[in-house]
């Protein structure tokens, strides 16, 4: 990986313990268990076990199996005590934000929860918005208003529901492995409850309908909430194994990666969602800010990640899963090399349309924005999906330099360097894009960056080496920067 600055070549000490480290990364469409080791020729990280995720649509709503996800993790963690005999010094987990568990009296979940994309919160913005204005929750929070933040679904919840205590998805998992119930800053700041002083917001809680006192205590990256218990601790790997709350957002965690001490680098976490912005010192919730909607979530060593939404490879993937349900699969690297072929029409995508927010029927979906703007619209059949994919990838560059263009204006910073992480950041083509629209030098940091964050919050955490630094997580991040990869 190019990485800008001076981090990458820092050279730190041994670790004090040479146990292995576990990072679990949640995924909407997959989940890993990794695990770090610690060799004669330097740290190692592996790959344990991968396994699908997605949300299904039942009666009562679109909802995440949660029984599943728990099952997938606690093979990951039995096949990484298989493998680390050294033992586990640490488990961490990151993760989507937003989506949140109800719990009983026990601390367990009282249902499945419900995944961000499912349309009760159609109603229970403006809903909401009746109550508390958007102006005011902006003013309150400096976040963007999107529906699918956890205010609004917890708007959505029943009286029953609001009369519980809740917990994120990273968080909780942590919860069922032994540890303190908390909700870490990053995640917190998502919910759209907490308040520019970074404490949940009584303003906010009133309007929704629910008590303060079912929130969990707010927590800052990297903090150590319990020890694991259990079936697991039972195995003498996992003997006296240590449970941090990292940076549980997963795109706080995969910035957390970024070794680039400077200030002159923006960030697109490229995948489901496209996340497009810079990292800050303290938050900017200025009018231009409230204007294009950006939002200041908590980032790693007390920064702000100043950001917005943009609707990203999911416009892709719902087209690739209609065309699959008609009896067409196609490959993807493959879509991306012939989308090539096409010249960029004279008009893009209005990607963040919110219809395209929504699931299935992608390809109509598109004819349908380009039918109301007075648009020629594009074949929705499979035999012509590399002209549909590269009117996407042409419209996300455009849409990625509009956002950047933003960025620069009202935080003043001179930006050089565009840093590409998640598994979008593959596309190469998308990339040249970007770089072209933007003006900026493109770096891929890489498609597990959230992993290697979760494991930089880690170290920073455990490991205390008289650095004095302001933002250690980030000088682990050049010492795993170029880790081996197994």
């Amino acid at each position: 990986m190019s990485v800008g600055g001076t981090a990458a070549t820092l050279t730190l000490p041994e670790p004090t313990d040479r146990r292995a480290l576990v990072a679990i990364d949640l995924g909407a469409e997959s989940c890993r268990v990794s695990l770090l080791r610690w060799s004669a020729e330097g740290p190692r990280i592996q790959l344990v076990h991968r396994f699908a995720n997605h949300a299904a649509e039942r009666a009562d709503g679109l909802r995440w199996d949660l029984g599943c996800i728990l099952d997938g993790l606690h093979t990951g963690l039995r096949l990484c005590a298989e493998i680390a005999q050294e033992g586990v010094r640490s488990i961490a987990v990151d993760g989507w934000a937003v989506d949140y568990v109800r719990l009983n009296a026990s601390g367990m979940a009282i249902a499945d929860p419900f995944c961000y994309r499912d349309e009760r919160t159609v109603a229970a913005e403006p809903a909401l918005h009746e109550r508390l204005s958007a102006e005011r929750m902006r003013e309150i929070t400096g976040l963007q208003l999107l529906r699918i933040n956890s205010v609004y679904q917890m708007f959505a919840d029943d009286a029953e529901q609001k009369r519980r205590c809740w917990l994120n998805l990273p968080e909780y998992v942590l919860h069922r492995l032994g540890g303190d119930a908390v909700s870490e800053r990053t995640n917190a700041t998502h919910t759209q409850m907490v308040g520019l002083d970074g404490e949940w917001s009584r303003e906010i809680f009133e309007a929704i309908g629910q008590s303060l006192l079912e929130a969990p205590p707010i927590v800052s990256p990297g903090t150590d909430i319990g020890e694991v218990q259990g079936e697991l601790a039972l195995l003498p790997v996992f003997a006296k194994t240590r449970l941090i709350a990292p940076a549980c957002h997963d795109t706080a965690s995969a910035i957390a990666a970024i070794p680039d001490p400077g200030d002159d680098w923006a960030y697109i976490s490229s995948g489901t969602w496209s996340l497009v912005g810079t990292q800050l010192k303290t938050p900017v919730n200025s009018t231009a800010a409230r204007e294009e909607n950006f939002t200041n979530l908590g980032g790693v060593d007390g920064t702000v990640c100043f950001h917005k939404n943009v609707n990203g490879m999911w416009l892709l993937r719902q087209c690739l899963e209609s065309w699959r349900e008609r009896g067409t699969t196609l490959d993807l690297t493959e879509l991306v090399a012939a989308s090539e072929e096409f010249s960029p029409r004279e008009y893009v995508l209005h990607v963040d349309d919110p219809d395209l927010m929504l699931q299935g029927h992608m390809p109509e979906r598109i004819n349908t924005q380009l039918r109301r703007r007075g648009l020629a619209e594009l074949s929705p059949e499979a035999k012509d999906a590399a002209e549909m994919a590269s009117f996407l990838f042409h419209s996300l560059a455009a849409r990625y330099a509009h956002v950047l263009r933003s960025v620069a204006e009202i935080t003043g910073k001179r930006l050089r360097r565009l840093y590409m992480m998640g598994g979008g950041s593959q596309n190469d083509f998308l990339n040249r894009l970007t770089a072209k629209a933007t003006g900026l030098e493109v770096l891929k940091a890489g498609t597990e960056c959230s992993t290697l964050g979760n494991f930089a919050v880690q170290l920073a955490t455990l490991e205390k080496t008289g650095e004095t630094s302001s933002r250690p997580a980030c000088i682990w991040a050049g010492r795993l920067a170029k880790v081996q990869q197994v």
